[in-house]
């Protein structure tokens, strides 16, 4: 038996089966796991502490390939395959057919009367007697993508690969109590094992994908080559929910994110048609702000130093501020600037529903002035956005559906692409094609036509590998996303591109009222950065004065708790 130090490392311990290809399936026997590969057909009984991996069906192993969810009841196991649901006595498991379904059906939970089974093609779980396979009722999937079910008390608990979150539902009634992020993307299955350290149960997660690697083929003229690989295994889930706020917490990490503008000799740059070049320059009385990361309430920073020059901090709109000031910038100067803070990042999910903001007020005056105007060159006046902004909310009045219909009317009509800079709403919606920033610069026109709120977030993104201990990250590109606000609770965040995965839809709502724990959130409705100083041209940017470098390091895993 696993001693106490052990015990306590299973909540961050990922565990990886020996010879699993897909796990798409997971129970709990007894102080084990028992995992699905849909692969090989495999039903493996998995130690959490060793990953020590055995096969239970390795003769009856052909009739469970592609099969797709898995549960444990008493003295049968149960799994689900095409359009069938099989239970097994645990001792033989010889499949024995419990119901066919007319469309392919994916997880499977047991309870001591009813079975429920999911079914991403008709859009329901299926509520049946265990005893007499009848059909008793169904509920509405929560999300879009396929599903796995297991039960715990009173709860009914999904978990979406699409959507990259896990549900707790009302088991009798199939009311959603609250969802949470999972840390890594496609989850395929979940299930609750005792803690043996007494804090209640883990909730373990599966989750199987392909990742990208540099294969070394030495029989090539190139031999690095790019390649997939199959990458499966299982983590545990850490959740608090807070009911009171409406927000639900899941796994975090301690992170170190710096950012340092590098300010170097850099070419020539075109002013009033004329082509003028930065050596010769001298700027003088400069002062450089750039935004520090903000203290939400999935967001914690707990310490913050300066790189290279030293800074002195200030709150602009309630934000933080670092102010850097030079007597001058002299021709073919070089220095660095910026900062490093470590901080906690964790994921977060809003519930709230249409019915929550029926009767929201309307926005004060003030809200109004603020953000409801064209203050970013957002085109509002043109017809291309007045026209759009009429077509995406229709006849709609709630504010959420109507926040959504928006999104979906924006996904229905961009596709992503980096383009070689930002083009106003009106140019990026007609071309069809925007970048992460585009896309925010027309939903932000389109709401505000509307009536609702909303303001620009963000500015990087974590290279999401988790797993990827104190080394060096380097996102590729900067991202903004949005937040809009619903009267009498506040602001809850909106990803700007990213959910835009399937052509025409349905799209995900997973980042809708929801941010994964690599979001950071810098300068909440302020300018990231800005440079003032005399003798500074007015076409000149902050780019052409430097070169900015970014790089995260991962430092732990956090469980989640209430915030401060």
């Amino acid at each position: 038996m696993a001693n106490l130090a052990s015990a306590s490392a299973l909540h961050s311990r990922t565990i990886q089966p020996v010879g699993a290809y897909q796990l798409v399936g997971l129970a709990v026997d007894g102080d084990k796991l028992l995992c699905l590969d849909s692969v090989r057909g495999y039903l493996l009984e998995v130690d959490p502490y060793t990953d020590n991996t055995m096969i239970r069906n390795s003769s009856e192993a052909e009739a469970w390939i592609d099969a797709v969810g898995l549960a444990v009841w008493g003295d049968t196991v149960w799994f689900t395959k095409d359009h069938e649901v099989f239970y097994c006595d645990r001792a033989t498991l010889k499949p024995t057919l419990f119901t066919h379904r007319p469309y392919l059906v994916d997880g499977v939970a047991v309870g001591e009367d009813v079975v429920y089974v999911a079914c991403q093609r008709s859009g329901y779980i299926y509520i049946f007697e265990r005893k007499t396979a009848k059909r008793i009722t169904r509920f509405p999937l929560p999300g879009i993508g396929i599903t796995n079910l297991t039960l715990a008390d009173d709860a009914l608990w999904v978990c979406d690969r699409a959507e990259q979150t896990v549900y707790c539902m009302d088991r009798a009634t199939g009311a959603i109590r609250f969802s949470a992020l999972t840390p890594f993307p496609n989850p395929t299955a979940i299930a609750f094992y005792p803690d043996p350290s007494g804090q209640g149960e883990l909730l373990y997660t599966a989750y199987a994908n392909e990742e990208p690697y540099i294969r070394d083929d030495p029989n090539a003229d190139s031999p690095y080559q790019l390649t997939f690989r199959d990458r499966t295994f299982i983590h545990p889930l850490h959740i608090y929910n807070n009911p009171d706020q409406r927000y639900t917490l899941s796994n975090g990490y301690l992170i170190e994110l710096s950012y340092v503008e590098e300010i170097a000799p850099l070419e020539e740059i075109t002013i009033n048609e004329e082509a003028q070049p930065l050596q010769d320059l001298t700027l003088k009385n400069i002062e450089w702000r750039i935004a520090l990361p903000t203290d939400t309430v999935r967001q914690r920073v707990r310490h913050i130093e300066p790189i290279g020059h030293p800074f002195t901090e200030e709150v602009q709109a309630g934000q933080r501020v670092a102010v850097y000031k030079f007597d001058s910038i002299t021709p073919n100067r070089s220095g660095l600037l910026g900062w490093r803070a470590v901080m906690e990042m964790y994921s977060i999910k809003y519930y709230l529903s249409p019915a929550d903001v029926e009767d929201s007020p309307t926005l004060s005056p003030e809200f109004q002035q603020q953000y409801l105007v064209d203050d970013d060159d957002l085109a509002m006046d043109t017809a291309t956005i007045q026209t759009a902004a009429r077509e995406a909310a229709g006849t709609e009045t709630n504010l959420l559906r109507k926040m959504l219909k928006i999104r979906n009317y924006v996904y229905d009509r961009l596709s992503y692409g980096i383009q070689p800079h930002i083009d106003t709403p009106d140019v990026a919606l007609e071309r069809g094609i925007g970048s992460c920033g585009e896309y925010v610069g027309v939903l932000l026109g389109l709401a505000r036509l509307n009536g609702i709120a909303c303001r620009t977030i963000g500015r990087y993104k974590c290279p999401p590998k988790p797993d990827y201990r104190n080394l060096i990250l380097e996102p590729d590109f900067n991202h903004v996303w949005l937040e809009f606000y619903v009267p009498e609770f506040g602001w809850v965040p909106m990803e700007s591109n990213v959910d835009d995965v399937i052509d025409n839809g349905p799209y995900p709502t997973r980042f809708f009222m929801g941010l994964a724990w690599y979001h950071t959130e810098i300068g909440k409705g302020i300018p990231f950065e800005r440079v003032k100083a005399d003798g500074l041209p007015d076409h000149i940017s902050v780019g052409d004065l430097s070169i900015n470098h970014i790089r995260f390091k991962i430092l732990e895993e956090l469980s989640p708790q209430k915030m401060a």
